[in-house]
């Protein structure tokens, strides 16, 4: 069978929120293609000792999707062109020009899982669907987490940063709130971590079929958390949905450059003295994310890195 092939050029950094728009559009799977080097975390995944030096990272990303030949994809491509334009209208996503190819057939639902397989985040397990947990591991902590339907394995450093303030942070009392919550990773980190309740809101429609499917992977109840999908920096109606001042954390593990605009709003939906858990910051945006937390009246508690990522924890006055 042969494919559709199209690629569309962006910059790296956006390569997360333009794959979310992507999905909200009906683009199912993405292949991604950067210079951004491996963690030390990606090689030892990939299960080779070595790897010779790539080029260096240029800051573009090549996103390609694929469509089954012979089905419609002008209307594809058009709403695809809108959520772009749309993205433009506040963060940077580069060219997002889009370029035609065609290819063979691939098996797309399981090549990915060859690259991911059970890792630590200190002492928490994360484990995928398709590994057993080893008897030396049964009294650890541990997240069921399947990757390819949402965004957050626990891979990838911003999401280890934000586990580990959540580990210091929660507590039994906690009401949290995850703004960009893919897989429902950070959610269900933080219930398993005994935190009374979570609500989880993100863009991709995928994220709620992926945070439900998780959450009875890691047997937690359906009515611990809840997940809306919308933009809470601009969509009132998810903003009432969520509700206001009845949060003791926030974590959002999202780009710098939306991280921006949410701060402001996101403090109608905190408590006086929660918390505001932020990641997805390289290190060259610190001082931007940093000035914004600052700007919004919060007081930071702690700058954390891992790599060249970036974590902030603030607290509301």
């Amino acid at each position: 069978m042969k494919w559709s092939k199209f690629t569309l050029k962006t910059l790296s950094e956006a390569e997360d929120i333009v794959i979310s728009a992507l999905a909200d559009v009906g683009v199912e799977g993405v292949e991604i293609e950067d210079k951004v080097p491996l963690t030390e975390s990606d090689k030892q995944q990939m299960f080779v000792d070595i790897l010779p030096e790539g080029p260096a990272d240029d800051g573009i990303a090549y996103l390609s999707f694929y469509v089954e030949e012979g089905q419609e994809t002008e209307g594809l491509l058009t709403r695809v062109r809108e959520a772009l334009d749309e993205l433009r209208s506040f963060m940077d996503i580069g060219e997002c020009t889009i370029t035609a190819g065609e290819t063979e057939d691939k098996d797309w639902i399981n090549n990915w899982k060859q690259y991911f397989h059970q890792f630590y985040v200190d002492d928490i397990l994360i484990i995928p669907s398709w590994e057993e947990v080893q008897p030396q591991d049964k009294d650890k902590m541990i997240i069921h987490i399947d990757p390819g339907t949402a965004f957050g394995t626990g891979m990838h450093e911003t999401t280890q940063l934000c586990m580990r303030q959540l580990k210091k942070y929660v507590t039994a009392d906690t009401q949290l709130l995850d703004v960009g919550t893919g897989s429902g990773i950070l959610s269900i980190a933080a219930l398993k971590l005994g935190a009374k309740h979570a609500v989880g809101t993100d863009l991709d429609p995928c994220a709620i079929s992926a945070t439900k499917e998780n959450m009875e992977a890691n047997e937690i109840a359906p009515e611990k958390m809840d997940v809306m999908i919308g933009n809470i920096i601009d969509d009132k109606e998810i903003q009432d949905a969520v509700g206001y001042e009845k949060y003791d954390i926030v974590v959002a593990n999202i780009l710098a450059d939306v991280l921006v605009p949410l701060t402001p709003v996101i403090l109608h939906q905190m408590k006086k003295g929660a918390l505001y858990i932020t990641s997805g910051i390289i290190d060259d945006k610190e001082e931007t994310v940093v000035n914004a937390v600052k700007a919004a009246g919060l007081e930071v508690l702690e700058v954390t890195h891992q790599g060249e990522w970036v974590s902030v924890t603030a607290r509301k006055a």
